[in-house]
C-alpha cells in the first residue's frame, strides 16, 4: 500500500478536469491511496484562525467549492480522499476545531508554518532566519509541534522537522536529540500520525523530511506514518517514493496508515 495524502490543487481550478491530471499521475505513480490537502488558510472560512498581511491576498478561496469538486470527482469516478492542511496557531484550538467539525474531512494533516507573525519556510522571510538565534527558533518550533499533537485536533503531523528548510540547523547533535526525543514521545502518546514526506528533496535542504534520527525516533516510539509528497503540481504526485520507501524499511516501519472519515487503519507498506 502507498499513500500520497499532502497533495494541493491549488495552483489550478477547483474543477474535476484539473483533478483528474493529480489522479492520473497517482495511477501511474502506483499510489493507491492518495487525497488532496488544500491550505485551510486560503479559505475565507478560516478568517477567524489566522489573518496578516501575507495572508488577506490568498485567502480567497471558498470551502464549498473545494468540496464541490471532491464530490463531482468521487460521482465520476475518481476515489480521492478529503483533507485539509491546517495550520497550527497556539490559542486557536477552539476555532480551528469548530472549523474542521463543519467538514467531511478523511484526514486533517496539522503543521507548522509560523512562529507568531514570521514564516519560517517563507523565502521573503527568510532573512529573519540570520536575526535570531537557531536553537531558540528550533525549540519554539518543536514547542508548537507539542502543543499540535496535545490538542489531537489533527490526525498527521505535516512535514515534522520543517524548520530545516533553508538549512539552518542548530549544529549541537545533544540539543537536536534532545528535541527530536521529547516531541516524539508526546507525538506517541496523543496517537498523532507523521508523514515522510520527500517535498524536503525540492527544497533548499535537499533532504527528506524528517531527518533519519528524527525518524527513527518516531519509530521507536510507535508513531504511525504516511507517505506524502507534497505536490503542488500533477508531475509531482509521487515523487521520489523510492528513496521514502527506502528510508521508511531501512528505519524499521514496515505498516503505513490509510486514513477515511477521520480514522486510521494500519497496511503493509508497499
Amino acid at each position: 500500500m502507498l499513500t500520497d495524502y499532502h497533495i494541493h490543487v491549488e495552483q489550478g481550478p477547483y474543477t474535476v478536469d484539473w483533478l483528474r491530471e493529480f489522479a492520473r499521475q497517482a495511477g501511474a505513480a502506483g499510489i493507491e491511496e492518495w487525497g488532496v490537502s488544500e491550505h485551510a488558510y486560503r479559505f475565507v472560512e478560516t478568517r477567524s484562525i489566522f489573518w496578516n498581511g501575507w495572508v488577506e491576498p490568498r485567502q480567497t478561496q471558498r470551502m464549498e467549492d473545494y468540496l464541490s469538486m471532491i464530490m463531482k470527482a468521487r460521482e465520476e469516478g475518481i476515489k480521492v480522499k478529503f483533507g485539509i492542511e491546517m495550520d497550527y496557531f497556539p490559542g486557536k484550538e477552539q476555532e480551528i476545531e469548530e472549523f474542521l467539525n463543519r467538514y467531511p474531512f478523511d484526514y486533517v494533516i496539522g503543521s507548522v508554518h509560523w512562529i507568531d507573525e514570521w514564516g519560517i519556510d517563507l523565502s521573503e522571510m527568510k532573512q529573519e532566519w540570520d536575526r535570531r538565534n537557531v536553537e531558540d527558533v528550533w525549540r519554539a518550533y518543536f514547542d508548537h509541534i507539542e502543543r499540535l499533537a496535545r490538542s489531537r485536533l489533527f490526525d498527521i503531523a505535516g512535514h515534522l522537522d520543517l524548520a530545516k528548510i533553508f538549512k539552518y540547523v542548530p549544529t549541537n547533535m545533544d540539543f537536536l536529540v534532545e528535541q527530536y526525543n521529547r516531541v516524539t514521545k508526546i507525538l506517541a502518546e496523543n496517537g498523532t500520525c507523521i508523514e515522510i514526506s520527500t517535498a524536503g528533496l525540492r527544497k533548499p535542504v535537499g533532504e527528506i523530511y524528517p531527518h533519519p534520527l528524527l525518524l527513527e525516533a518516531c519509530c521507536k516510539q510507535g508513531v504511525p506514518i504516511v507517505i506524502s509528497s507534497d505536490a503542488h503540481c500533477p508531475g509531482d504526485v509521487g515523487a521520489d517514493f523510492p528513496k521514502a520507501l527506502e528510508l521508511a524499511r531501512k528505519t524499521g516501519y514496515r505498516e503505513i496508515q490509510v486514513f477515511s472519515c477521520r480514522k486510521a487503519e494500519a497496511y503493509p507498506l508497499g
